[in-house]
């Protein structure tokens, strides 16, 4: 089971929550960076093909790659998972799910840097360089483009945001706040 997460938000317990509340034939995409390894190792995928991620560690790449499965397969319930660095990269795409009623749901872990880069250079140079991301309010931003948007700071929140979220006829996002200290399990 590994350490605790830190922190009011338990990803380990989110990662749970999300599963619980989908059926076994979601699928779910992730892109590059950190907050990956919280749904690969948390995240128990039942039906083979249930999972959409990079090879060449593509930032950016979980929500383009949840419209274009949600756009294909419309009854499918398709979950995007995306932390705060790499939902930037593309989440501007969250208003073409909107523009087409494409009911894809979007989780972003928000811990307020490029965790996975961070992390890096402080294994290998003893600090970090331009990994700090100024503070985004995701769930207003998807507001703003029409989604609804819900923001989740204590692990008892998610599981009734995520319901909100998940009965939406469109877009939903649900942002998940944690500090910098859950970077991954």
């Amino acid at each position: 089971e590994g350490r605790p997460c830190p922190g009011p938000l338990d990803m380990r317990e989110a990662c749970r929550i999300l599963r619980a509340a989908l059926p076994p034939d979601a699928m779910l995409t992730v892109g590059a960076g950190a907050y990956a390894h919280w749904p690969q190792r948390y995240f128990p995928h039942e039906r083979h093909g249930t999972q959409l991620g990079p090879k060449s560690g593509a930032m950016g790449y979980g929500l383009p790659a949840a419209i274009g499965v949600q756009a294909a397969c419309p009854g499918r319930r398709v979950v995007a998972m995306a932390g705060d660095g790499c939902f930037l990269m593309h989440g501007e795409e969250l208003a073409t799910a909107v523009l087409h009623g494409l009911p894809v749901t979007v989780v972003v872990v928000n811990n307020g840097r490029y965790g996975a880069i961070a992390a890096t250079q402080a294994r290998h140079f003893g600090r970090t360089v331009g990994t700090d991301l100024s503070p985004v309010d995701f769930a207003a931003y998807a507001r703003a483009l029409g989604a609804a948007g819900f923001r989740v700071e204590r692990t008892e929140e998610l599981a009734p945001a995520l319901a909100a979220a998940l009965e939406c006829e469109g877009p939903a996002l649900v942002e998940l706040v944690t500090g910098p200290e859950a970077l991954k399990p």
